[in-house]
């Protein structure tokens, strides 16, 4: 698997900007990538050295169209906390 597919999308909010001081960086991820698969692909595409990743597994949610029922897509993020020495990821430069 390539680098950039296991690394879907930045997730900014609220939470996710305040988490930036203490260089920690979160992101969407694929859903069958293991913590060393993202923490290879963060190294390599920012080119910054990883300290650790946590993941957070999100279920579908439930959603309704009339009679029809269905579920969203599951998902799933991972929280990249980068070394002391390490540069910033400038994609989050505010």
């Amino acid at each position: 698997m390539d680098a950039r597919d296991i690394i879907k999308r930045p997730v900014i909010t609220e939470r996710s900007t305040d988490l930036m001081a203490d260089k920690k960086y979160t992101f969407e991820v694929d859903v069958k990538a293991t913590k060393t698969q993202v923490k290879k692909a963060v190294e390599e595409i920012f080119d910054v050295s990883v300290d650790k990743v946590n993941i957070l597994n999100y279920k579908g949610k439930l959603k309704r169209m009339g009679r029809y029922a269905g579920y969203t897509n599951k998902r799933r993020k991972a929280i990249v906390t980068l070394k002391e020495g390490s540069n910033e990821i400038e994609l989050f430069e505010v």
